[in-house]
């Protein structure tokens, strides 16, 4: 079991890597504002037929056009979804949604995050599906990797207040990366056995002559964005276990390997953008190593199991509840561990059938901040906020004022980093609060005990960190969890863009200083090792108090059972 778990792990991350790197040296042309070969004349056609202009925004200007795309964006869905009974390619004549979960999709879908409070087949149309909610993981997940854009630009450039054009970005991240990505990957898709058509549902008669219905759909178009996005709303609501979805243990690997390629392809971006790819691999290792760690801790957990089982008489203790015995433990337990750490939210395996130990894990990465890879754009631009931390901090051990990068880090940059800092955790703990200390909240509760608390936490958690995962257990399709789940995953997203933007602003203003002798190098074993240490630290302060009232509880309540 061991040997099979290194070979997994050290397979998926050197067909990564190798991936990755040209993917991020293309999208480092795009951070550099220089057109792809050949698409020069095709790109000025575009922008002039949506009236774009070529001049470029500074960071209020940035964001405001960001909020203004995504504002419409949720407007559209919001409508869309209502009025989804009277709309085409709706073969089983479903009814439109209540507001309060069309709200929630909406929100959900815009923000990145991709919660579900409903069964996928049972809830949406066709064209829901494709005009809908496809299209906002296409534009959810450009919008994310625009805002890096900025970013870097800001860590690159110098005297200016030019952050780049929104407009500019959004079109080159959408045609040039995320449509030719998805196309290929929705054609491997189809090849291996993953549905698309727009037929009305199956109604067959099984062996035993019972009548089962099969729901039908454009599948493949949808699952291969929904991984490459890192959005991971399920066309199913079984997500990734249903075999429409992800039908061989190689179109398994392959989505595994889709939510990582651009998260890990824009650590390549970043050092080539910055003119050090040092500091690229740098970011890349710290992600890579807690990565590895969480994936093997998860393993573990799982194939450990519950010891009681073995004590009742049973051959091995090994946790199968809730997994595909299609894809086995252990790519279980590594599918839920890139999917928490990687923003996505797509699950092959029930979370809630963890064991404890391994349920925290996935809990804990989204807890992180979204930063071991994380998602499109937002994993990188979390884990460069942990990065400003870490170099104050070290700035502060031995009494320099801390630089990244040739930009002095000054207390406008590290007020505007907290800030970003406290958001999410903000939103998780008041939410787990609120909901616990009221009847609207508790009733959605199925599981008593620490587990229906780690229920509660984790739907917040996935919410505010714009995952998108759950742990089952809880009923959240009712007026009180649509509006909270919704209200953390609006503010999640698009409240720390502002301290974001801000500090790219502020840096892209400052002079690249040039190093010296007394300059921390950020780059190397110490700096990794540095980093990591914040990024714990930060959430180790933040939530293990919480985590003990729900996975460590049941946990020990295991141990003394």
């Amino acid at each position: 079991m061991a040997a099979n778990a290194f070979l997994l792990l050290a397979s998926f991350l050197a067909v990564l890597l190798v991936l990755a790197q040209p993917l991020g040296r293309l999208m480092t042309g795009m951070v550099l504002d220089r057109a792809l070969p050949g698409v020069a004349a095709f790109e000025q056609g575009v922008w002039r037929v949506c009236g774009v202009s070529d001049s470029e925004m500074n960071w209020r200007q940035y964001l405001c056009a960001i909020l203004l795309f995504n504002t419409l964006g949720l407007f559209f869905l919001v409508v869309l979804l209502m009025a989804q009974g009277s709309l085409p390619y709706n073969p089983q004549q479903l009814p439109g949604l209540s507001w309060h979960l069309a709200l929630n999709t909406a929100i959900s879908f815009v923000s990145n995050t991709n919660w579900q409070s409903y069964a996928g087949e049972s809830t949406l149309s066709y064209f829901s599906q494709m005009v809908g909610l496809a299209v906002q993981n296409f534009l959810s997940a450009a919008t994310g990797i625009a805002v890096l854009f900025a970013l870097m630009r800001g860590f690159s450039r110098q005297s200016t207040d030019a952050l780049g054009n929104v407009w500019r970005d959004l079109t080159r991240i959408t045609l040039f990366v995320l449509l030719p990505l998805s196309l290929l990957m929705a054609l491997f898709l189809v090849s291996q056995g993953v549905i698309q058509n727009v037929n009305p549902y199956l109604t067959l008669t099984t062996l035993e002559g019972a009548q089962q219905t099969l729901p039908m759909g454009p599948v493949a178009s949808q699952e291969a964005i929904k991984m490459l996005g890192t959005n991971g709303g399920g066309f199913f609501n079984a997500n990734s276990a249903h075999p429409f979805e992800n039908p061989t243990a190689l179109t398994n690997f392959v989505q595994m390997l889709a939510i990582f390629l651009i998260p890990a392809a824009l650590c390549f971006t970043f050092g080539e953008t910055v003119r050090s790819r040092a500091q690229g691999r740098t970011l890349l290792w710290a992600m890579t190593l807690m990565f590895v760690v969480a994936a093997v801790l998860v393993m573990m957990a799982e194939v450990k199991g519950n010891p009681n089982l073995t004590l009742l008489g049973a051959d091995s203790a090994m946790n199968w509840e809730g997994k595909e015995s299609r894809f086995g433990i252990l790519n279980a337990s590594l599918f839920a561990v890139i999917t928490t750490a990687a923003s996505c939210g797509a699950v092959n395996a029930m979370h809630d059938s963890f064991t404890a130990l391994g349920g925290m894990i996935p809990l804990w990465l989204m807890q992180l901040g979204e930063v071991v890879f994380g998602g499109v754009g937002s994993g990188l631009y979390g884990m460069l906020m942990n990065v400003l931390l870490a170099v104050f901090i070290a700035g502060l051990m031995i009494g320099r004022t801390p630089e990244y990068l040739g930009k002095k880090i000054g207390v406008p940059e590290m007020k505007m980093a907290a800030i970003y800092i406290l958001i999410t955790p903000s939103l998780v703990l008041l939410g787990t609060a609120l909901a616990m200390m009221t009847d609207a909240g508790r009733a959605g509760i199925f599981n008593p005990g620490p587990h229906g608390f780690s229920e509660v936490l984790y739907a917040l958690s996935s919410a505010a960190n714009n995952n998108g995962s759950a742990f089952a257990g809880l009923s959240a399709n009712t007026p009180f969890w649509n509006l909270l789940l919704g209200a953390a995953m609006l503010i999640g997203r698009f409240a720390p863009f502002i301290p974001l933007l801000a500090i790219a602003g502020s840096l892209a203003a400052r002079k690249i200083q040039p190093a010296s002798p007394g300059t921390l190098p950020t780059h190397g074993a110490l700096f990794v090792a540095l980093i990591i240490g914040t990024v714990l630290l930060i959430g180790a302060l933040t939530f293990i108090p919480a985590l003990a009232l729900g996975p460590v509880i049941e946990h020990l309540q295991l141990l003394a059972r």
